[in-house]
Formats: C-alpha cells, sequence, structure tokens
C-alpha cells in the first residue's frame, strides 16, 4: 500500500475524495472553501500535511498545547473508503511517525456523537477519550 504526502497536483485527486467522506459523514461540502483551505496545507508544513492512500485521504494540522507540552496535531479529516481491511491501521500509524518527525508531542481528534464504530477503531490504535468537549464558533 502506498502512504504519501499529497502536494498541489494532486489537489484533483483529493476533491472527490472529500466529496465523499462529506457525504458519508453528513457534512456540508463546498468546493470553493476546501479547495482554499486545502492550498496552504498542499504546498508546505507550516499548517499541517494532507495524506494519500490507496483508498483515502487523511489531512493533520498543527496546534499548540500547554497541556501537550508545545506542538500537538489535529487528525481533523481521516477517510477511508474500504474499511476493514486493515488499511486504516497502516495508516494511522504513518500518520502517528509523521507527527513524531514534525515535533508534535500528542494527536488529539473528534468523531461525530453517533459514531461508536470510529471511536472503537481509533481506542484500537492508542486514542482514548477525554473528559473535555470540544466547542466551537463561527467567526
Amino acid at each position: 500500500m502506498l502512504i504519501r504526502r499529497a502536494s498541489a497536483p494532486d489537489l484533483s485527486a483529493l476533491l472527490p475524495l472529500l466529496r465523499e467522506f462529506y457525504e458519508v459523514d453528513g457534512h456540508h461540502y463546498d468546493e470553493a472553501v476546501l479547495t482554499a483551505a486545502l492550498g496552504p496545507l498542499l504546498v508546505d508544513d507550516r499548517f499541517g500535511q494532507v495524506w494519500l492512500f490507496d483508498t483515502g485521504y487523511a489531512v493533520l494540522t498543527w496546534g499548540y498545547s500547554l497541556e501537550s507540552g508545545g506542538r500537538d496535531a489535529l487528525l481533523d479529516e481521516f477517510f477511508v473508503r474500504n474499511r476493514g481491511g486493515g488499511v486504516g491501521g497502516r495508516v494511522i500509524e504513518e500518520l502517528a511517525e509523521a507527527c513524531r518527525a514534525a515535533g508534535a508531542r500528542r494527536v488529539v481528534l473528534e468523531t461525530e456523537a453517533p459514531n461508536d464504530a470510529a471511536r472503537r477503531f481509533y481506542g484500537r490504535h492508542g486514542f482514548t477519550p477525554e473528559a473535555s468537549t470540544w466547542m466551537s464558533r463561527d467567526l
């Protein structure tokens, strides 16, 4: 299985995967907004990294947290088209190594409330639930 960093020429391969993921996960798909947001991630590592693999993609973004002890990573999006074949687990381990190499001390993620299968998957790969609740505000 090929797991590799995506770059600007990969945008046309990424957008159909994002559309598929957004349909599965029930998110609003706005190609113009997503293209603009992906742009900086596909150019360099300043904000994060985008990864492509045989049946999906992942997006890591960088943050900084005192609780984490410095740089941390957000696994912002993770889509595996054909689940259950071990691809996701292999990709998660590659992503964890990429985060370590970039100086991150922790990887955080969020799942949709009804997605118990995702929480079980992440639990099998070392992620643990936290007591805090994420909140957001559009600006």
